[in-house]
């Protein structure tokens, strides 16, 4: 890159008696800022008083600069910069005021050279050159993007530890669920999803841009990284926002996710995670798929008692437990799409793709092995619960 040229020495004496001039120059800046810019034009974003200590600022470094006094010290600008960064100011909206400010000044130095002595045309081009490569816009829009890179990185921390914090159920009281529900963009209330994602490497995310896709469908969601697991609590109050997530998330193809039963407060999330895990066992195995826990009677019992849960399934399946992997595994997928078409064989064999006459063979085979009568609601009653508590065990 060429050099910054530098400015004239015989501008010295002139940017000097305006750098006298600075609190005044700086007032009628931000006057004419705050008419051309349509940002600055409400005190309510920007006060006269701060805006015009800005400018005063810049007239002393632009003029400093030029008068020998201010070096190459761009400290001012970047502080402008990060401030304004800080307070929300769009970024075109700050640099349209630095290009109002810099012709104000340009104008005053034009002026006041008209009148100097040893001023040429020569010198003026010369100045030109250094006026357009001075610098201070550039510093002030670099300081704006590290600042606003910076604040998106502390506040993606801050939603990040806040999502945590309602997982774990270190937010109790209303209060401060409600200002984590602020801080996250969720609603005060619900219904909320917690879904859990199983991560492919430590650190990795499993559902990349999740929220970017959930928010194109109107879903608010909020979202934390573990080692093991990408973590979030989705928003589904409008209709038919639940049947939307699972849309989102059923697309994401790439990743074993497990998705909990619809809750009201946020106070409830950690026993949703704690069910979106389960989900999550249940499509164990798989390289990728989506389970939404079954918020039936029976599963939620299982799930406040997994241990008990555990000891049922393995009483009442003892005999199928025993059989080879493949033969087991045909006899329970029988019974759970038995279970799913409403004890119609008909309707189970099309979900499986075989014969009716084959899920009869198999369902009459699973009797014998457990001793329970499909005939009987009681043995039926037992063989879901058990089938729930299966599924949700940890593997072996």
């Amino acid at each position: 890159m060429p050099a910054t040229p530098a400015p004239p020495t015989e501008i010295a004496p002139v940017a000097a008696a305006l750098l006298g001039r600075a609190p005044e120059l700086g007032a009628r800046m931000a006057r004419r800022i705050r008419a051309e810019v349509a940002y600055y034009g409400s005190a309510d974003r920007v006060s006269f008083g701060e805006l015009s200590a800005s400018c005063r600022r810049n007239t002393e470094l632009v003029f400093g600069r030029l008068a020998g006094d201010g070096g190459g010290d761009l400290t001012i600008a970047h502080r402008t910069g990060r401030e304004r960064a800080r307070q929300g100011t769009p970024l075109a909206e700050l640099l349209h005021a630095c290009r109002v400010g810099s012709a104000f000044l340009w104008a005053a130095l034009a002026a006041e050279a008209r009148t100097a002595d040893g001023i040429t045309a020569e010198t003026l081009v010369a100045l030109a050159g250094w006026w357009g490569n001075e610098g201070i816009a550039a510093a002030v829009g670099d300081a704006y993007r590290e600042e606003t890179a910076e604040l998106v990185l502390r506040r993606e921390r801050e939603r990040s530890a806040t999502v945590e914090a309602l997982c774990t159920g270190l937010l109790t009281d209303r209060t401060s669920l409600g200002e984590a529900a602020e801080r996250l963009g969720l609603p005060a209330s619900g219904p909320y999803l917690v879904v859990a994602a199983e991560a492919p490497a430590p650190g990795r995310e499993a559902l990349p841009g999740v929220e970017a896709r959930l928010d194109a469908e109107h879903l608010r969601s909020a979202w934390r990284l573990l080692p093991d697991l990408q973590i979030g609590v989705v928003a589904v109050r409008p209709p038919g926002a639940e049947e939307a997530a699972m849309g989102v998330l059923e697309r994401s193809l790439s990743a074993r996710v497990g998705v909990s039963p619809a809750y009201r407060a946020l106070r409830e999330t950690p026993r949703a995670l704690r069910l979106a895990r389960l989900a999550l066992a249940g499509v164990r195995g798989r390289s990728a798929g989506v389970a939404r826990f079954d918020d039936s009677p029976a599963a939620l019992l299982v799930a406040a008692a997994p241990e008990e849960g555990g000891r049922i399934a393995r009483a009442v399946f003892d005999g199928v437990l025993r059989l080879p992997a493949a033969e087991r595994d045909r006899l329970l997928d029988t019974l759970e799409c038995w279970f799913a078409a409403s004890g119609s064989a008909a309707d189970a064999a099309e979900l499986l793709d075989c014969h009716r006459n084959t899920v009869r063979y198999r369902l009459h085979r699973l009797e014998e092995l457990t001793g329970r009568t499909l005939r009987d609601p009681r043995a039926v009653a037992d063989l879901a619960v058990a089938l729930h508590a299966l599924r949700l065990r940890p593997a072996e």
